[in-house]
């Protein structure tokens, strides 16, 4: 189904670090809804990057997989076995949003993707971008980076509805073998948390936190409640910590006991709920932020609400043998077509892709597109309406980043 060009290499790992050749073949998947349009732009975008960057020395080898709804109508299969083994092998893929319904129908490819490549942390910076609208009175002091645990937890999927056979076995089990009364009308959900998986999604953020100069790790968690769940992550976080990079970091309770933490990573935790209300009245306590897989969905959004828009965020699925890039937000399908959707978001997910390939000279350039574009209001039209300026299309927003490189050094 697939055609892959003669000249292009695969991206490989090695002990979790890119190893990017100088034209390194990378899928892509249109997406739904609005996708097609904003991941052609981020195409367009990252290319003229590239290119500006490196010139003739380095070239992106994009091809198109199928997934969603293009697949559907295509092969008549959301996740074609094609697709899967593409994936596999090339294991780096820019996917637009893809549609997945609520309370019925088909899982989510999304989750599809991030299992079968085992793509356990979902990296998302937020920070302020000048000249967009904030509900809040210092939106500069916003510059978090989430890092969210992608595998695990609730989002696993395993639940069975409540007139199921499977609920009513784990209800009889609950009831006669553990005593614990579970009505008979009760959907089954299953919150599962393990050891590894904290642990190497901790030994990320930490890593991250210390080779780019963070100050501080704040866990997420729910462990006056959930103790064994969500408060054990708390604990095995925080024993990976002392035990791999106890040179490198303090934790809040030492540094209130008198140690010194200059030169130092903090590592603290916080409640959730606690959370969510101290990132809106102080967010510049807030740097590298590690959560479980719900906490870690629901802070995401809430924090890109801060800068003013969670449109222009982009995302990160990154396991130590791959990584899929995408912007945070869904499918927008009232849009579509319609040269009118905002491609940030998508733009900053290709912004991230770059700097995992090492290419950080053309994700600067990117940045510094963005925000330029931004303070001179050359916006679509989600944020033009509240900057009071004539909005511009995908395509013109796009033709307006691309023009913006040209000037850029």
């Amino acid at each position: 189904m697939y055609k892959f060009p003669e000249d292009g290499e695969k991206i490989t790992f090695e002990n979790g670090q890119w190893i990017t050749p100088n034209k390194p073949v990378i899928l892509y998947i249109e997406g739904d809804g609005i996708g097609p349009e904003i991941t052609n732009s981020a195409i367009r975008v990252i290319n003229k990057a590239v290119e500006k960057s490196y010139g003739s020395s380095r070239e992106i080898k994009w091809v198109e997989v199928y997934a969603g709804d293009k697949a559907q109508q295509l092969t008549g299969d959301r996740f074609p076995k094609e697709t899967r083994e593409a994936l596999l092998n090339y294991r780096v893929v820019l996917k637009g949003p893809l549609q997945t319904p609520i309370g019925k129908g088909w899982k989510s490819v999304n989750v599809e993707i991030r299992l079968m490549l085992d793509l356990y942390a979902n990296i998302r910076p937020v920070k302020y971008i000048r000249g967009i609208e904030s509900p809040l009175k210092n939106p500069e002091k916003v510059d978090m980076i989430i890092f969210r645990e992608n595998t695990d937890d609730l989002y696993r999927g395993i639940e069975y509805p409540y007139d199921s056979q499977e609920a009513k076995k784990i209800r009889e089990f609950l009831k006669k073998e553990l005593n614990v009364e579970v009505e008979d009308d009760t959907g089954i959900g299953i919150k599962v948390i393990s050891k590894f998986k904290t642990e190497r999604i901790t030994r990320m953020a930490i890593k991250y936190a210390i080779d780019h100069g963070r100050r501080k790790v704040t866990i997420m968690h729910k462990g006056n409640v959930l103790k064994y769940t969500e408060g054990s992550f708390m604990w095995w976080a925080y024993d990976l910590a002392k035990r791999e990079f106890r040179d490198k970091i303090v934790t809040e309770e030492e540094v209130n006991q008198g140690a010194n933490p200059t030169g130092k990573v903090i590592v603290n935790d916080r409640i959730a709920d606690n959370m969510f209300q101290q990132i809106i009245t102080r967010p510049d306590e807030y740097d590298v932020i590690l959560a479980p897989n719900l906490n870690g969905d629901y802070i995401s959004d809430a924090a890109g609400a801060l800068i003013g828009n969670i449109g222009l965020l982009g995302g990160a699925n990154i396991g130590d043998s791959g990584g899929m890039f995408e912007a945070i937000h869904g499918t927008a399908p009232k849009y579509a077509g319609k040269n009118v959707a905002n491609p940030t978001g998508m733009i900053k997910g290709g912004e991230l892709m770059l700097r995992f390939m090492g290419w950080n000279e053309a994700a600067d350039l990117i940045e510094k597109a963005i925000n330029t574009a931004i303070e001179t209001k050359k916006v679509t039209q989600d944020i033009a309406r509240y900057m009071g300026v004539t909005p511009l299309g995908t395509k013109e927003f796009t033709d307006e980043l691309i023009a913006i490189m040209d000037t850029l050094r």
